[in-house]
């Protein structure tokens, strides 16, 4: 599986913008995302906490194909195009993008 995992950052503004940032990422920007083939798996955390230090994340999604092929072929679709473009919108700058690879052999 390829994971295409995104970091948001809290934006400023405090908890007012938060909830705005949330609400917009969940109206508009998630139903897009939706619409990506070749998506198998979607969850979207908050982030509570960092132990043992300071963080400014909010949310973490984690977005799973069945490979890299899927996911280059779901970034150059237009339902993650339009996704793209909302996120621009919603969280400029906030957002850090990963492209994750399993990694079985390096686990206990």
């Amino acid at each position: 599986m390829t994971t295409l995992l995104a970091l948001f950052r809290r934006p400023e503004g405090g908890a007012a913008a938060l909830a705005e940032f949330e609400r917009r990422y969940a109206t508009e920007h998630m139903p897009a995302v939706a619409r990506t083939p070749g998506l198998r798996e979607t969850r979207v955390s908050r982030v509570i906490e960092a132990l043992g230090t300071e963080t400014d994340l909010a949310i973490v999604t984690s977005m799973r194909f069945d490979d890299r092929a899927a996911l280059d072929a779901g970034l150059a679709s237009d339902a993650m195009r339009a996704a793209g473009r909302s996120l621009r919108e919603i969280a400029p700058g906030l957002a850090t993008l990963l492209v994750l690879e399993d990694a079985s052999d390096l686990e206990a």
